[in-house]
């Protein structure tokens, strides 16, 4: 992997010049140290060829103390009633052309992505990248219920884009699939399930559904988990300085 920083903001009233970090991946086994480092994959521009990572303040499963919630365990008895299967299936082996699934899972995510949409380019460019390993796939009487697109190499697995059927949303199904996928990890033995980014209040759901949380803290990963939420809850406010001037961390 290489690792580079580019500038972005500068404050001189507090001498504080910040740079953002990125990552360039060089083999897909690379991931799992990649991914250790607090990196994510960057998807915002579809000129770039090679795998580019960014660092945040990142979210993972520590699969080792991972075990069911009450909230877990609620939501899998409201669902139990669909009969939900699982197939995995390897990119190189799934139909990435189908019109069907292009359509489910654009149309998701205008509905649903905060930020920004899945049109057809940005899918395509998602479909493209070697870091996306495997697509899992939810069924119930031969109807696509959702899929979830994940990177899986060697002991980790990232959650990495999730599409559902919104007409499913009253058995929490978005929040069964992150579930199933996590304890799918758990029972083939891997070692962390990576969640993608923790910022703002409505990011807290993901800390609270699921044991053996860790937030990337820009040095380490941390499982305190009462800053992060301290941290979740302040990320809307304007701060006057970084934290470490400001004395949060």
């Amino acid at each position: 992997m290489k690792i580079f920083y580019s500038e972005y903001q500068i404050d001189y009233t507090t001498y504080t010049f910040s740079y953002a970090v990125y990552c360039i991946k060089e083999s897909n086994s690379e991931l799992p140290a990649i991914y250790e480092k607090g990196f994510l994959p960057y998807t915002g521009n579809y000129q770039i060829k090679s795998d580019i990572f960014y660092m945040a303040r990142s979210l993972r499963v520590n699969l080792a103390n991972f075990e069911d919630s009450s909230e877990n365990r609620r939501v899998d008895r409201k669902i139990a009633e669909l009969n939900i299967q699982l197939e995995i299936t390897e990119k190189s082996k799934f139909d990435l052309q189908n019109p069907e699934f292009q359509r489910f899972c654009t149309e998701y995510a205008e509905e649903r992505f905060s930020g920004g949409s899945m049109a057809s380019d940005r899918l395509d460019y998602v479909l493209s990248r070697e870091l996306l390993t495997h697509i899992f796939a939810f069924k119930t009487d031969n109807q696509i219920l959702g899929y979830v697109f994940t990177a899986l190499e060697n002991g980790i697995l990232h959650y990495w884009f999730s599409f559902y059927d919104i007409a499913y949303m009253k058995y929490s199904l978005g929040k069964w699939m992150m579930w199933r996928v996590i304890h799918w990890a758990k029972d083939n033995g891997l070692n962390y399930c990576y969640l993608g980014t923790c910022y703002k209040e409505k990011a807290l759901y993901k800390v609270r559904d699921h044991k053996g949380t860790e937030f990337f803290d820009g040095a380490k990963w941390n499982a305190d988990n009462e800053l992060l939420k301290r941290l979740c809850k302040s990320d809307e406010e304007k701060r006057e300085a970084d934290l470490f001037k400001l004395g949060v961390v």
